[in-house]
């Protein structure tokens, strides 16, 4: 089988050759061929010497090209690789996850670049997020009927990705029917999400780990307080746990809904749901003077491209010094963050500085990252975006 050959630039391909999954536009030689090449073809990466640094899709219109599948040069990116790669990561994740609910495919990390798929039982919430991925759509969707069986599969693909990619954003039932809400088993508790019109893909399964590491906390505790609690995912285990107050507040009213219904459900009325800004919603607990046992704070990537970093940053700081404000002594404090771009470091110093302009010192307990069904390319800091802490405040 033929299939176009993009060729690198003099020494420029050190950093793919040596296990990087990315190449970038100003690494290709961008001739007149190179750039008629139809976005998301499967091609050949060479150094400029001829040598061969891998297969995998390219778009010429990007800054990330390159996304490489194999460093096999020759090997077929057909239906029979995309399902030898799935029952990989099927395999893995049914070994590490009892019960089928968890993310199947974390794009790089799984070698498949762009693609993002989470299970919940019977049904699929796919993204597709480059237009290689867009392309191989059709082999992927078959391979995924024939080792899963699913009752329905969604297409999420309404993210900001897609535009850069020069892939429109849509969101459809790409097979079979989707419910209005789908369980989630998780910590051997059953939640709600949206996976038709839910945020992401509709259930945050990095958090998973990191919601029962909180909840250890929490047996014994008279208030918590779940900042951007989304669909209830560290309140709701908090409830089932034993304490005794739970106030849940985040800015979505239809994500709000979901947690109302799963504490009804799991008979866990000590949980209050509101709507509110949670800076603005902050303020108020302060001056009223209101303190917490445990407070947990999972907020949005404040820092969604590099330019935002330094403002980012000052958002985690803001929300460190506010959280600590209204959690009481030898209370707990969680904080994360899943912004990429902004590292573990940074992240911790900004933490520690909030604490600071609180008047507050603690110990951190743990410093901890995405649950082992989100696994880390090992040439790809990205894929580690998630981080969080959890410190025992004086």
């Amino acid at each position: 089988m033929s299939f176009p050959v993009v060729r690198l630039q003099p020494q420029r391909h050190r950093r793919a050759a040596a296990g990087h999954p990315w190449i970038y536009s100003n690494e290709v030689v961008m001739n007149t061929e190179t750039k008629a090449i139809v976005p998301g073809t499967i091609v050949q990466f060479r150094a400029h010497d001829g040598r061969i640094v891998g297969k995998g899709s390219f778009n010429p219109h990007t800054l990330i090209a390159g996304r490489i599948f194999t460093r096999n040069g020759v090997e077929a990116i057909d239906g029979d690789w995309l399902a030898t790669r799935l029952k990989d990561a099927l395999a893995l994740r049914e070994q590490i996850i009892p019960e089928p609910f968890y993310r199947l495919i974390h794009a790089e990390a799984d070698g498949l670049p762009g693609l993002i798929i989470d299970r919940f039982g019977a049904y699929l919430s796919v993204q597709l997020n480059t237009a290689g991925m867009e392309k191989l759509w059709p082999q992927i969707e078959a391979a995924l009927k024939d080792a899963l069986h699913p009752k329905g599969i969604t297409l999420r693909n309404d993210n900001a990705a897609r535009e850069m990619e020069g892939l429109v954003r849509v969101n459809k039932i790409a097979f079979g029917e989707i419910p209005e809400i789908v369980e989630v088993r998780e910590n051997s508790m059953s939640y709600f999400a949206d996976i038709k019109g839910g945020q992401k893909t509709g259930w945050y399964f990095d958090q998973r780990d990191n919601h029962a590491l909180v909840a250890r906390y929490c047996p014994k505790a008279t208030n918590v307080l779940d900042l951007y609690t989304h669909a209830g995912g560290f309140a709701l285990l908090a409830a089932r746990v034993g304490a005794k107050k739970i106030t849940g507040i985040d800015s979505s009213e239809a994500a709000l809904e979901l947690a109302k219904k799963t504490a009804i459900y799991n008979k866990l009325p000590q949980c209050n749901f509101h709507r509110a800004d949670v800076f603005e919603d902050l303020d108020g607990l302060i001056n009223a003077k209101e303190k917490f046992d445990v407070v947990i704070a999972d907020p949005p990537a404040f820092v969604k491209a590099r330019k935002d970093a330094a403002s980012g940053a000052k958002g985690y700081r803001k929300l460190a010094r506010l959280a600590a404000s209204v959690t009481t002594p030898k209370g707990i404090l969680f904080i994360a963050s899943c912004s990429h771009n902004m590292d573990l470091a940074t992240f911790s110093q900004q933490v520690a500085a909030g604490l600071f302009e609180a008047g507050r010192e603690g110990r951190v307990l743990h410093t901890v990252f995405a649950a082992s069904d989100h696994p880390v390319h090992p040439h790809l800091s990205e894929s580690a975006y998630l981080k969080g802490i959890l410190i025992r405040l004086d």
